[in-house]
């Protein structure tokens, strides 16, 4: 990631500008509220304690970009990309990423609500000791998934390609589409805790 000493400090309160390419600018507190940077380019931006509260980002590019301590509340990324990108310490809810691409990501810290990620392609990407409520991984095509040390609330999966998927390492809590994850890693102790959710799906009564 860019250091703070070798980018361009953008000077506006508010993000407004007609320019669609970023290089090397760090919006530090940058109010994002209702933006639109539908398509723009950041190449080794820094959005750090920033609002993104109904931004939107649609088919935005990110690369070699980090978010530091951003909130915001409906945030469009659909069909956006990001790749080598860190998200560390955000606080985001109502999420909309579907179709988007995701490469070499990582997400550390903070909460994650309603994350949209339907018919995303995710590649080598890392979730770390964060929390994500009401995951939609439906339709998504998996090359290298994984959850450190991640609390998964009401997660929903099915349809996709999950052979890169690893939740071995993930607190799952009432997820849904458990019998569409051929090819996903699980733990013994989350099969086991996750039996009757398994059962209930294939239609596959248990005995006492």
């Amino acid at each position: 990631m860019p250091s703070a000493a070798d980018q361009i400090k953008f000077r506006g309160a508010v993000f407004a500008t007609r320019d669609d390419y970023h290089d090397a600018v760090r919006f530090e507190g940058t109010d994002f509220t209702g933006a639109h940077a539908e398509g723009h380019t950041f190449l080794e931006c820094s959005l750090v304690g920033g609002t993104l509260d109904e931004a939107h980002l649609e088919g935005s590019r990110w690369s070699e970009s980090e978010w530091e301590r951003v909130q915001g509340v409906g945030v469009t990324l659909s069909e956006a990309s990001l790749a080598d990108t860190a998200l560390v310490g955000c606080r985001l809810a109502a999420v909309s990423a579907w179709g988007s691409t995701w490469r070499d990501v990582t997400v550390r810290g903070g909460k994650v609500d309603f994350l949209n990620l339907r018919g995303a392609r995710l590649k080598d990407v890392a979730f770390v000791d964060c929390v994500v409520t009401e995951l939609d991984l439906q339709e998504a095509t998996v090359d290298g998934l994984t959850f450190e040390g991640c609390t998964l609330v009401q997660p929903s999966f099915g349809r996709g390609s999950y052979a890169g998927l690893d939740l071995s390492g993930a607190t799952l809590r009432s997820p849904t589409g458990l019998a569409g994850l051929r090819g996903a890693i699980l733990s013994r102790h989350q099969v086991i805790d996750l039996a009757d959710a398994f059962a209930s799906e294939l239609g596959i009564a248990i005995a006492d």
